[in-house]
């Protein structure tokens, strides 16, 4: 193992740095004690949206409040740490928000097609991610 990265936690209410742990994919250092106990420490698990992962010489962007601890990494893990802790543009992030405003423009013709259709309102909701009540609300006829 050539490269070291920081595992850290991220605090509440904090942008999003780095990357999510779970992003990153399987990681040989995730199978240490050392690791496993870090995590079991702070009570959280390798898959918490909390958990970060920034490569060697990025540490400065780290919380000064944040827990963190260094981990080695291969060669091809470090370059994949990287490459998801690389931030998107601003060009990249604006398409995913126009996509996402596509998605979501007609979203209440979407529950009620899906409900004439037959499927159950809790299982749109558990479906879209939806709450409940507010999909109750729209299938209540």
């Amino acid at each position: 193992m050539a490269d070291d990265a920081y595992l850290f936690l991220l605090p509440d209410r904090h942008p999003r740095l780095a990357a999510p742990l779970a992003a990153v994919g399987p990681l040989e250092c995730l199978e240490t004690p050392a690791v496993r106990g870090w995590l079991s420490a702070h009570g959280t698990a390798a898959a918490s949206e909390q958990v970060r992962i920034l490569a060697a010489g990025q540490e400065t962007m780290i919380p000064e409040d944040a827990e963190r601890l260094p981990v080695p990494l291969t060669a091809d893990e470090a370059v994949r740490v990287e490459q998801e802790a690389t931030p998107a543009s601003i060009t990249d992030v604006e398409k995913e928000l126009l996509g996402f405003r596509d998605v979501t423009q007609d979203w209440e013709t979407l529950v009620h097609r899906a409900h004439a259709a037959g499927v159950p309102a809790p299982r749109i909701a558990q479906l879209t991610g939806l709450d409940p009540v507010e999909v109750g609300r729209l299938t209540a006829f």
